[in-house]
Formats: C-alpha cells, sequence, structure tokens
C-alpha cells in the first residue's frame, strides 16, 4: 500500500540542492517562490478548431503580460499545413520585439520550433526587426532586475535540508490571502527592456508517439534536438524542451517506462538544453506514477532545478500531481489560462491543468508566484468568451462569481 504525508506536512518543505549546470539566465529565488510557465496562446490555442485573428492572439498576449507571468509560450513555427492556427507565429513575434506590451516585470517568450529550418524562420524574423525598437534575442546577463525566472536556484553550501512553504513560525499555518501577488523580486523600471525570446523543442518518451508526433524515432529525434541546440546556442538562446506522454501514451498504454523518460530527460540536459517540461500529455498519471517518475529522475542524477512539469487535467489528477511535484522540489510548472489546450495525437486529452486553477492551488498552500490569481480568471472568462468554448476553470469561475456577487 502507498503510503500519503498529510498535505500539509507534504507542502511545508522544500529541498535545497547545490546548482551544477549554468543556465542562460540565472537568478536567485527564495524558497517559496514558484515559476509559471503560461501556455494558453501556443499550447492552448493550437488545437482549436475555428481560425483565430491575430489581434485576439496578441490581445491575450497583452493582457496575460499584465498579470505579473514572466513566461509566456507565444506561438509555434511549425509548418502551417500541420499547425494551421500557428500559421502567423511570425507576426506574433515581430510585434512582440516590436511593441512589446507593458508588463510589472520582463517577460520570456518562448516559441516552439520542430526542427532547424522552424529556427532558421524564427531568426530571421527576429533579424528583420528594425535596430533600436525592441530587445534583444535572449542573453546571458547578471543583472537579476533583466532576468527572466528560470528555476529556483539553491543556496550554495547547504546540503539538501527541509525550508519552510509557508511561515517559519508556524509551518502548518496556512495563509487567508490567496491572491499570491507578494514577491520578493521588485518590478525593474523598464520591463519591456529585459523581455527576452527563448525556444522550445520537443521529442517523447515512447517510440509510437514519437512516430505519430514527429515521423521518426526517438534516437532521431534527439538528433534533430541536437541540432536545434546547437544553432541555438551559437545566437545564445535559451532552450526549453518538452518530453512528451512521459506518463501515459495513447498507443503505448499509461505504464511508461519512468527509466525511459530519464534517459531521453538525460539525453536533452547532455546536449546543452536548459530546462526539460516532463509533459503528462495525456492526463494519465497518478500521485504514484508520478512520484516514481520523479524519483527515478532523481536517481539518474537530474537535478529538480532543471525541470518544469506539464499536468493535461483529462482525469482530474493535475492538481494532485502538481502538489507531488512540489514534495520532490520541482518550482516550475506549466499551466493554460481556462485550461484552454488539448493533443491532436491523444484523443480524449482534455486541456492543460487551468492556470487559474494552478494558482489557487499553489497560494492556498503558502507558495509565492508573483501573478494575479484574480487577473487571470478575468482573462480565463474572457479568452473563453472570444473562443466560443466553456471557461474549464473551476477556481476561477468560482472566484469571478465571489467577485461580481
Amino acid at each position: 500500500m502507498v503510503r500519503f504525508k498529510p498535505v500539509r506536512r507534504l507542502v511545508c518543505t522544500l529541498v535545497n540542492q547545490r546548482t551544477t549546470r549554468c543556465f542562460s539566465a540565472t537568478s536567485h529565488r527564495c524558497a517559496g517562490e514558484v515559476r509559471i510557465i503560461e501556455v494558453g496562446p501556443r499550447d492552448g490555442l493550437q488545437n482549436e478548431k475555428t481560425s483565430i485573428p491575430l489581434e485576439t492572439k496578441l490581445e491575450l498576449i497583452k493582457r496575460l503580460a499584465q498579470t505579473g507571468v514572466r513566461d509566456i509560450e507565444a506561438g509555434s513555427f511549425v509548418a502551417p499545413k500541420w499547425v494551421p492556427q500557428m500559421a502567423n507565429s511570425a507576426d506574433v513575434l515581430n510585434h512582440l520585439l516590436g511593441h512589446p506590451p507593458s508588463a510589472p516585470y520582463p517577460i520570456t517568450y518562448n516559441y516552439l520550433v520542430p526542427n532547424v529550418k522552424g529556427l532558421q524562420k524564427l531568426l530571421r524574423t527576429a533579424d528583420d526587426v528594425k535596430p533600436g525598437t525592441a530587445p534583444e534575442l535572449s542573453q546571458p546577463t547578471d543583472d537579476p532586475k533583466t532576468l527572466p525566472t528560470p528555476p529556483p536556484s539553491p543556496k550554495e553550501q547547504e546540503e539538501a535540508e527541509p525550508a519552510p512553504i509557508t511561515s517559519t513560525e508556524d509551518p502548518n499555518e496556512m495563509p487567508s490571502d490567496t491572491s499570491g501577488v507578494s514577491d520578493p523580486v521588485k518590478p525593474a523600471s523598464s520591463s519591456a527592456a529585459g523581455n527576452q525570446t527563448e525556444i522550445s523543442l520537443f521529442t517523447a518518451a515512447t517510440e509510437a508517439f514519437s512516430k505519430a508526433n514527429t515521423n521518426c524515432s526517438i534516437a532521431e529525434s534527439l538528433q534533430r534536438c541536437k541540432e536545434i541546440v546547437a544553432l541555438a546556442k551559437s545566437r545564445d538562446i535559451r532552450v526549453r524542451a518538452y518530453v512528451s506522454v512521459a506518463l501515459g501514451c495513447p498507443y503505448e498504454g499509461p505504464n511508461v517506462a519512468p527509466s525511459q523518460v530519464a534517459e531521453v530527460t538525460a539525453s536533452l540536459l547532455e546536449m546543452g538544453v536548459d530546462e526539460v517540461s516532463v509533459a503528462d500529455t495525456t492526463g494519465m498519471g497518478t500521485a504514484p506514477r508520478t512520484r516514481e517518475l520523479l524519483k527515478t529522475l532523481s536517481a539518474a542524477g537530474i537535478a529538480s532545478h532543471d525541470l518544469a512539469l506539464h499536468f493535461h487535467d483529462t482525469y482530474g489528477q493535475a492538481l494532485v500531481n502538481v502538489v507531488v511535484g512540489l514534495e520532490h522540489g520541482i518550482r516550475a510548472f506549466d499551466s493554460s489560462v481556462g485550461g484552454l489546450g488539448g493533443c491532436p495525437y491523444s484523443k480524449g486529452a482534455t486541456g492543460n491543468v487551468a492556470t487559474e486553477d494552478l494558482l489557487y492551488c499553489l497560494h492556498s498552500l503558502g507558495a509565492t508566484t508573483g501573478v494575479d490569481v484574480e487577473k487571470m480568471a478575468e482573462i480565463g472568462s474572457w479568452i473563453s468568451t472570444e473562443l466560443g468554448r466553456e471557461n474549464d476553470s473551476r477556481a476561477g469561475k468560482a472566484m469571478l462569481a465571489r467577485l461580481h456577487a
């Protein structure tokens, strides 16, 4: 029988580890701070069947930028015949470089690239922006005010000892304020000047999904990734990578070998990827299997600060799995406003965990995100109406009902 620790005790511990890798962007963060990667404008919209106007996408990004979130997936440089919804991503990039929206913090805008050709298109688009009208691509810097927020940097000279996520006086005390906007990182005086552009690439944890999604084997996919990383690093661009179907595959079933996920993840980090987002693409993940996977990754020598987690809420387990991730030191989570999203290669898979639900959960446990959950709830309602679809955020709808009562 699997025994679970009491929830309060479970979320009152964080693990401090020693940093061993050098990111293209680095900053020190407090123990209770969790980073949110908003994937709505890309992963959330790409499967919508009705064409979405460029203006709507830009307005969505503009509104998200004003919530305090510092990482936004903005588009994808994939061939339009495969993902028609992302056909105007070059226009999105051009606009964000030339006319970045106002924001309380510098923002890292991420674009998915499937191959070197996609990255080359991104670079051409960025290079065409007139000098002086936009921030440069991601560059290493030592100024903490101009950095995006990478995974937490552990304190040096400390062993892995528990640290409080809530009050140091009472480790079990839960905060009454769930806004989560209190943040030790002060806004930069000119946030747009610190904006950065990064890329993400993808591979899979199973051969069947890799062939269905990329028409190649895992080994061939990793070779493509290596070529993308090499070009990106020659331009000092930070790179994220997704490992799809890490907790369940629509073709091979729910029992994906954790060792296979660890092998793929290690390969990506070794080739120079800065952060790997381990993705439960199908939403099949459960708390015991998420725990087993994270233990396997740790045993393989993969540090928690090199990882993010990406959960879909198909079976209603996303937030449970998030808490398991917190227990194992993960401090970066992908989510989508309004629960937007899905996967064309995984029938029945619903959207990403809703950002509003994730924020409400994290804030109630004492974590700090710097993101205004009420503003996010308003955006979730707005974009759902724009798309003519149901708002899939339970916390967002409940919050708005209370605020507008």
